[in-house]
């Protein structure tokens, strides 16, 4: 039986099988069909494609078990059934090789991102590989190959859940874009040393954008690591023809560059989306003719240095805001809904007297309740430069993927707009246009991540900026939400992902504003209190009623309805007077207000305000001291 450990043992080139899915498509089986359950539903055909790709000249098959994890599994009621799905998998290939072929164990991602970036945690991600593991290990494999991964740390949880069941060998492969980098960032010169010290025994690239940049790729490579080298292109980029994925690259196209690629120093060289035996078959035919020229010994190699991150600006001095939260300063803001149509001027108006009135600064949301209005970073940008106050802009993960946040936020740093306030944001059925995609690429944790590394002067695959951003990194936080144990355990990962602020949803309960800083004060994180000055019942209604996150109790309820049997001007004075009480309430137990005002009404505002923005050095936060 052909033994993977032997095969990195004897110095020479070897030829690793193609694709799966492509040949499975070619021959009927539909793409809305589970490719890993065919290992159980239809045996034959699997065993026959691995047997194919041995008759081309594959010396290293792969199981067909890329998805064969619980998570993407799960999608077709499959999660049950993983590891018999892997040790059948292992089987059909262990049959398929004989004494011609060795086997290694295909693991690909989850399909979810995974900490800093979303929710699953590592050690989640660590547990689920391993139920791949235990059955890839059942089946018999000789190996592990570790493919088309984006992120480093995901690939990094399922190196972990290999080691603690086995020392079979594991070729660690990454993913690249156009730009020769992974989808975080991060390019060859960083994410090999990064994989050689993971103890893997291969590393490459696979997947990616063709033979042409995997071949860059592979010379970025061979400069900086001294473990083997593999590479499975797919077969060029795919073009669109009638509505279908066409791969264009023919089998000499690959074979030619499959040729180059090992002189460039790859010891290991197939195929991956896209192509088929006979792509295989040009490929062991033309590379028979060449050997590596990179031949790893330990120690030859010298790796860069890893992305040092820098020390973060001072928090006093990322901005005026940022300095008076340094300081336990009482900090009074108030928000101000960007216009849905292109004419800011009334925005600049609202914003002098609010200046005018010794507001701080003013909160732009980003689209609340999914509505269309103008951009809030552009919005910030101008309140700043038009009126001369700060603003603390909204920034929400509903509307863009990581690489347009990370776009915006340098752009954002660059125009000098310091005070950010990361949410998730609303979805868009909640607006006007319900049919309107969202992209939730991820969470408001996982910005707060991005946004401490940009601090550190870190992108998301940890390469340097050349300087850093001088963000006050603001969360949201809900005092009143109805599942209390969430709300508590994301704002403690928002926390530790980088939270120096948080402002709570409006609050119209001391007692569990008190409930809610009394769990949270652990974490030393100076708080702001949402104050929403009620207009009419109606309004209190609604925010009762129709407003995830806002509790509105039926004290105040009835103090807005006994105003408003009175006329229209006692219940605006009543919902005046609830918020005069509530922030003269919270002084004493948080850093500072964020006002709303109520559809655009900032004189509202302004009488709220009236005779509260004194110094009040007696009043000052017992956050002062974090």
């Amino acid at each position: 039986m052909a033994n993977f450990r032997d095969l990195l043992s004897d110095q020479r080139v070897h030829v690793f099988d193609g694709a799966m899915g492509t040949v499975l498509y070619g021959r009927g089986v539909f793409v809305n069909v589970c490719y890993d359950e065919l290992n159980l539903r239809s045996p034959d055909l699997i065993r026959d494609i691995h047997r194919d790709y041995v008759k081309a000249g594959a010396e290293v098959l792969e199981t067909n078990t890329f998805g064969a994890n619980p998570v993407k599994l799960a999608h077709y009621g499959l999660a049950a059934d993983t590891e018999a799905i892997n040790a059948g998998a292992g089987r059909l290939a262990r049959e398929a090789a004989g004494t011609r072929a060795a086997v290694l164990g295909a693991i690909g991602p989850l399909g979810v991102r995974i900490e800093p970036y979303g929710e699953m945690a590592v050690r989640e991600a660590e547990a689920a590989f391993a139920q791949q593991v235990a059955g890839l290990l059942e089946g018999g494999v000789d190996g592990f190959i570790l493919e088309t991964f984006g992120d480093v740390t995901e690939l990094g949880a399922a190196v972990s859940a290999i080691r603690a069941r086995s020392d079979l060998p594991i070729v660690a492969q990454m993913t690249i874009g156009t730009d020769g980098k992974t989808h975080y960032g991060t390019d060859p010169q960083t994410f090999g040393p990064r994989l050689q010290a993971m103890g893997v025994d291969v590393i490459g690239v696979n997947c990616s954008v063709g033979p042409a940049g995997v071949l860059e790729a592979v010379e970025k490579l061979a400069k900086v690591v001294t473990l083997p080298i593999s590479a499975q292109p797919n077969a060029g980029l795919p073009r669109e023809v009638e509505d279908r994925k066409i791969y264009m690259a023919s089998p000499e196209y690959m074979g030619q560059y499959a040729k180059w690629i090992v002189e460039a120093g790859a010891r290991f060289v197939g195929g991956c989306c896209g192509t088929t035996p006979e792509h295989i078959r040009e490929i062991a035919k033309f590379v028979q003719s060449v050997s590596p020229r990179h031949q790893p010994v330990a120690g030859t190699a010298v790796a860069p240095l890893p992305a040092t991150a820098l020390p973060p600006v001072p928090l006093a001095q990322r901005s005026r805001l940022a300095a008076k939260v340094a300081g336990g300063e009482f900090i009074t803001t108030v928000e101000i809904v960007p216009p849905k149509g292109v004419n800011p001027a009334p925005m600049f108006d609202q914003c002098r007297q609010l200046k005018a009135a010794g507001v701080d600064a003013v909160n732009v949301p980003d689209g609340p309740r999914a509505q269309s209005r103008m951009g809030a970073l552009l919005s910030g940008v101008m309140i700043q430069r038009e009126v001369g106050i700060e603003a603390v802009v909204h920034y929400a993960c509903r509307d863009r993927n990581l690489l347009g946040m990370l776009s915006d936020l340098l752009g954002a740093a660059a125009a000098g707009l310091n005070n950010l306030l990361i949410v998730t944001g609303d979805p868009p059925k909640m607006g006007p246009y319900p049919d309107a995609t969202a992209v939730f690429d991820i969470d408001a944790i996982g910005l707060t991540n991005l946004v401490a590394r940009l601090n550190r002067g870190l992108d998301p695959g940890a390469n340097p900026l050349g300087g850093t951003t001088r963000f006050l990194i603001a969360v949201g936080a809900n005092p009143t939400a109805a599942d209390r144990e969430r709300e508590l355990r994301r704002f403690a990962w928002k926390v530790e992902a980088g939270a120096e602020l948080a402002i709570t949803q409006p609050v119209f309960d001391l007692d569990q504003l008190d409930r809610f800083l009394k769990d949270v004060e652990q974490y030393h994180v100076p708080v702001l209190a949402g104050i929403w000055p009620l207009v009419s019942l109606r309004n209190a209604e609604f925010l009762a009623n129709e407003v995830p996150g806002v509790s509105v109790p039926d004290a105040v309820l009835d103090r807005m309805r006994r105003a408003s049997a009175a006329g229209k001007e006692a219940a605006l004075a009543e919902g005046v007077s609830i918020a005069r009480e509530m922030i003269t309430a919270v002084r004493s137990r948080v850093l500072g207000v964020q006002v709303a005002a109520p559809m655009g009404r900032v004189p509202v505002v302004l009488e709220v305000l009236e005779g509260t923005l004194r110094p009040a050095a007696a009043a000052a936060s017992s956050f002062s001291e974090s």
